[in-house]
Formats: C-alpha cells, sequence, structure tokens
C-alpha cells in the first residue's frame, strides 16, 4: 500500500510541474501577444543609438547580463506615457522576459535571453 502512495505522490508532483510549465508558457505568449511589448524587448536587445545614449545607459555603462535602460529611456523610444510603460514592464517582468534593477529612485531593465531562449525551445517543441 505505501508503493501505491508514492505512485499517487509521484503523479501529483508531476502534473504540478505539468501545469507549471503550461502557465509559464501561458505567461511568455500573453507577454509577448502585445506588439508594444515586443517592440520593447527590441529596444533592450539593441546599443544605443549616440554616443549620449551611452553614457546615459547606466552609470557603469553595460551591466554585465547585458544592455539596460532605464524606463525614461522606454518611454523617449517607445513614445509611450510613463504609465503605460510602466504597465507592460510589469508585465514583461512578471514573465520573466525583462530583469529589473532599482538604483534610488530609477529602474534600470535588461532582457533576460534565458527567459527568451527557454521561450523559444517551449515553442519549437509545443508546436
Amino acid at each position: 500500500m505505501s508503493s501505491f502512495c508514492i505512485d499517487i505522490c509521484r503523479f501529483t508532483i508531476y502534473s504540478y510541474n505539468m501545469a507549471n510549465r503550461q502557465l509559464d508558457l501561458n505567461r511568455l505568449l500573453h507577454a509577448i501577444a502585445d506588439p508594444t511589448r515586443l517592440r520593447i524587448l527590441e529596444a533592450l536587445k539593441e546599443r544605443p543609438a549616440s554616443s549620449k545614449d551611452a553614457t546615459q545607459a547606466r552609470p557603469d555603462g553595460q551591466n554585465k547580463k547585458g544592455y539596460c535602460l532605464c524606463a525614461g529611456d522606454i518611454e523617449e523610444r517607445i513614445q509611450l506615457s510613463q504609465p503605460t510603460v510602466s504597465h507592460h514592464m510589469t508585465i514583461l517582468t512578471k514573465a520573466g522576459l525583462v530583469e529589473a534593477d532599482k538604483q534610488g529612485q530609477w529602474r534600470w531593465y535588461r532582457r533576460n535571453q534565458s527567459a527568451v531562449r527557454h521561450l523559444l525551445k517551449a515553442l519549437r517543441t509545443r508546436i
């Protein structure tokens, strides 16, 4: 009887993990479904357009994990208001596609390349 319980427990854990994976994929797909969020991800992938942008990119220029933009830079590049950018950044951050660092009153964003690769891999295997 105890082996039956173990099998049930393993099945429950397996089902839970599968449900979490599906939930994660759904969250990622929701995040990239909006054209504005795709533009934000593209902006976070690009290098600075000018030396002025490069000096403002971060106090240390560039983070080890990738190019960073502050919320104000994203607002300028995407041509949206601060509350709208904040809304989109929250969705991208919760999906794990973007990482945020708060330094004082500034919030710096960068693409999470491993999450982007995970999304592409999941799409290849599921579709």
